[in-house]
C-alpha cells in the first residue's frame, strides 16, 4: 500500500500548538483514506462445464475497513492485444458486489483464446488488475450424457444416449466431432462388495449390451469422453431394468387359463346384463297387470258397450262356421206349348207322355221345371215350395253337353222323379 503525501502549510500565528496536535491524526487518516488502493482479487478461475462459463475469485473484506466493496470484469480475444490499434476491453460485469462473473451470455467462440480481468473498487478507489487466460475448447470441462433411457430387446437391453448439450440447447458433437461414451454395467445386486461391472465404448447414441441374462436386472451408467484434451465427464446416476426371455412353458399355460377365465367371466355378465336389461324393458312396456274378474266380465257381456268385447277362448269357436263354394246353376226359360200342339201329339213321344200321365196321376205336385239332362228320370235332391208349386232344385248339371241334341223343353216331376220332354 503506498502512502499519501500531504502538504502540510504553516498555521497562523493565533493558532496554538496544541490544536495542531489535536488535528494531525484526522488528517493523516484522511491522506489514508483518499489515496490508498484496494486490495486485488486472489485465485481468479473460470469454472466452466460445455459452454457455460463463469468467472470467480476471492478477496479479504478485512482490508476495506468495512467499506463497500464491488467488482468489474472485462474481455477481450487475445489476437487484439497484439493489434497496433488502441485495444478496447468489452464488458462483461460492471461493480458489481459478486465475486463471479457469468460469462454465458456473451457468446464466446469454443476454439478461441481470451483475456479475462477483473478488479476491486473502494470508496472510489480501485485495485490493480487481474488477467486470466481462458480457452474453452482447453480449458471448458466437458458434461455427462443430458439424458439416458434403457429399453428391453429380448434377452438384451437397448441403451438410448442423449449427447451433451450447449448453453443453446445444442448437441455438443458440433463442438467436439470425436465424443464418444463410456458405458458401465452390471447385475442388480444387494451385495455391493460383490459388484462385477463391465464396460464397452461407443460413439453411437444407441448401443445394445451383449452377454446378458434372460430376466435378469442390470444397472447402467454412462461417461462422456474426449481423448484430445484428455476431457472426461463425471457418470451419470445409475439406472436398472429387467432383461426379457422364453417365457416356461408353464407361464404360458397359466397365462392362456387366466385369459379364458377372464373371457368367461365379461361374456357372463354381459350375458347377465343384457337379460336383466331385457327383463326390465319387457315389464316397463308390457307390464304383468290383469283386469279385475268383474271388468272382464262386463266387456264380454255388455253388446251395448263402447269398449270391444274380450274374446274369450270358447267365444272363438261360435264365430266360426263352414262355408261352401258352389257354382251358380244355369237359369233355363220353360216353355209351354200351345193347345194344338198338346192336341195332336208326335207319335214318338206317346209312350213318354202316357208314362207321364201314369206318374201324375198317383199325385198332384206335378209342375214344369227347367232341368240339366236329358234322361227320363232323374233324382231330385231337394224340393221347394213357393207360392204353392213345388220346384225340383239343383237339378240342371252345368257339365252336361247340350251340342249333339236341343236342350229339353220341359220337365215333369214327381216325388224325387221327373220327366224331361222335348216337343
Amino acid at each position: 500500500m503506498k502512502s499519501c503525501q500531504c502538504y502540510l502549510f504553516r498555521p497562523p500565528s493565533i493558532m496554538s500548538i496544541s490544536s495542531w496536535v489535536c488535528l494531525l491524526p484526522l488528517i493523516f487518516y484522511t491522506c489514508l483514506a483518499v489515496g490508498a488502493k484496494p486490495a486485488s482479487p486472489q485465485n481468479v478461475n473460470v469454472l466452466s462445464l460445455n459452454t457455460n462459463y463463469t468467472l470467480t475469485w476471492d478477496w479479504d473484506y478485512n482490508s476495506s475497513d468495512a467499506l463497500p466493496v464491488s467488482f468489474t470484469t472485462e474481455y477481450i480475444p487475445r489476437f487484439k492485444l497484439s493489434s497496433k490499434r488502441v485495444v478496447v476491453w468489452n464488458m462483461a460485469c460492471e461493480e458489481s458486489p459478486r465475486r463471479s462473473c457469468d460469462l454465458t451470455p456473451l457468446d464466446l467462440h469454443y476454439l478461441s483464446i481470451f483475456i479475462l480481468r477483473v478488479r476491486a473498487n473502494v470508496n472510489g478507489s480501485h485495485s490493480d488488475w487481474v488477467q486470466k487466460k481462458f480457452c474453452p475448447d482447453t480449458d471448458a470441462a466437458v458434461g455427462p450424457p443430458s439424458k439416458v433411457d434403457l429399453g428391453p430387446a429380448g434377452g438384451h437391453l437397448d441403451v438410448f444416449i442423449s449427447d451433451p448439450l450447449t448453453s443453446a440447447n445444442i448437441s455438443m458433437r458440433e463442438e467436439l466431432q470425436e465424443l464418444y461414451y463410456h458405458i458401465l454395467y452390471w447385475e442388480k445386486s444387494e451385495d455391493t462388495q460383490d459388484l462385477r461391472s463391465r464396460s464397452l465404448n461407443s460413439s453411437v447414441n444407441m448401443v445394445t449390451l451383449p452377454n446378458l441374462k434372460s430376466w435378469t436386472w442390470y444397472c447402467v451408467s454412462i461417461q462422456t469422453r474426449y481423448d484430445f484434451y484428455n476431457k472426461f465427464s463425471s457418470f451419470t446416476n445409475p439406472i436398472c431394468m429387467q432383461t426379457q426371455g422364453t417365457l416356461p412353458w408353464w407361464q404360458i399355460v397359466l397365462y392362456f387359463l387366466a385369459s379364458l377365465l377372464v373371457f368367461f367371466v365379461l361374456m357372463l355378465l354381459i350375458l347377465c346384463g343384457s337379460f336383466w336389461c331385457y327383463r326390465i324393458v319387457k315389464l316397463t312396456l308390457y307390464p304383468p297387470i290383469h283386469l279385475p274378474k268383474h271388468f272382464q266380465e262386463y266387456l264380454q257381456d255388455s253388446p251395448s258397450s263402447d269398449v270391444p268385447r274380450l274374446l274369450t277362448p270358447d267365444s272363438e269357436s261360435e264365430l266360426l262356421c263352414e262355408v261352401t263354394v258352389c257354382p251358380e246353376p244355369l237359369v233355363l226359360e220353360v216353355h209351354q206349348p200351345p193347345p194344338e200342339d198338346l192336341e195332336e201329339p208326335h207319335p214318338d213321344l206317346e209312350p213318354d207322355i202316357r208314362h207321364s200321365r201314369q206318374d201324375s196321376g198317383g199325385s198332384n205336385d206335378s209342375g214344369i221345371y227347367s232341368t240339366g239332362g236329358s234322361s227320363g228320370l232323374r233324382p231330385c235332391p231337394s224340393l221347394s215350395h213357393e207360392g204353392g208349386r213345388t220346384s225340383c232344385q239343383d237339378i240342371y248339371d252345368p257339365q252336361q253337353d247340350w251340342t249333339s241334341q236341343s236342350p229339353p223343353h220341359a220337365a215333369y216331376c214327381h216325388n224325387e222323379n221327373c220327366v224331361l220332354l222335348w216337343f
